[in-house]
């Protein structure tokens, strides 16, 4: 299980110093899930509400399983200007945010200064909420800046163009390589048959360029990937913090190993059985 007073600091110092952090995104609006999946045995739980359907409320009960739990929480926000968001998800004590569709080195100061309080960022402090109730006002918010942990999604080909300044950016912790958004941007799911975009020349490319940037600046990379077929070719190229998927993906794969499993015994058993059909297997 996790370390649950593993610092912020110290959790992104072993990510810098090529120490895995393997993760999993939460697109089930469930508390009850993501308290689970806290004790699963994964260093980071991030609670995507970019895709999922999760208000604050639920938000709140959500990072509050996963804090039960001991995993570390971040929480993906709509974007560089969703300043509501990204201060909703820092007051309930998440431990971090995930930022998408950076561009440009200026939308990515944007985002580091919604999640960075003063004189780094822009950040409103306010008290009593969840995020100070261990160590109070100035315990937490004259930690924050150097705890808080604030990674940015590379997922355009704008954001590729520009990956040399957004690296530069003083705060930013983590580059996140999100595969499927970028071959889209780039133009490669017209240009391939699936799922040969993501092994093409171009997103290779484009990876390697993060990759060059990414570690001039000591950024730590990240990556979303479905499943682990490719999770050791990342850890090879660099990349330390890692989601094999989502909670939701989770619940299908299993699923499909069940009725897999039920097809063959039936069949062995006289008994045919076949699944109904699915878009989704």
């Amino acid at each position: 299980m996790p370390d649950p007073a593993l610092s912020g600091s110290e959790f992104k110092k072993q990510l810098r110093a090529g120490q895995p952090k393997m993760g999993l995104f939460l697109n089930a609006h469930s508390p009850t899930v993501a308290e689970q999946l806290a004790h699963s045995g994964y260093d980071w739980l991030l609670v995507d509400t970019q895709h999922g359907p999760m208000g604050y409320e639920k938000l709140s009960a959500m990072l509050s399983g996963i804090s039960n739990g001991g995993a570390k929480s971040l929480v993906r926000v709509g974007g560089y200007a969703d300043r509501p968001g990204i201060q909703q998800a820092l007051d309930m004590g998440a431990d971090g945010v995930l930022i998408p569709y950076i561009n440009t080195a200026a939308e990515a100061r944007e985002a580091i200064s919604c999640a960075k309080y003063p004189t780094v960022g822009t950040r409103s402090v306010y008290f009593p909420q969840r995020s100070m109730n261990k160590g109070g006002l100035l315990g937490y918010a004259g930690n924050w800046n150097n705890e808080g942990i604030v990674a940015l999604q590379v997922e355009t080909a704008s954001c590729i163009e520009n990956i040399a300044e957004i690296a530069a950016v003083p705060g930013v912790d983590i580059l996140f390589l999100g595969q499927n958004d970028l071959c889209m941007s780039m133009g490669l799911y017209n240009k391939y048959e699936f799922p040969h975009m993501y092994t093409s020349p171009e997103l290779d490319a484009a990876t390697k360029s993060l990759i060059e940037h990414a570690r001039k600046n000591n950024v730590i990379l990240g990556l979303f990937l479905f499943g682990t077929a490719r999770v050791g070719e990342f850890l090879e190229k660099g990349f330390t913090f890692i989601s094999i998927g989502n909670d939701l993906h989770h619940v299908l794969t299993q699923a499909g190993a069940y009725v897999n499993d039920m097809e063959t015994i039936a069949k062995e058993k006289g008994k045919p059985w076949k699944r109904r059909p699915t878009a989704l297997f």
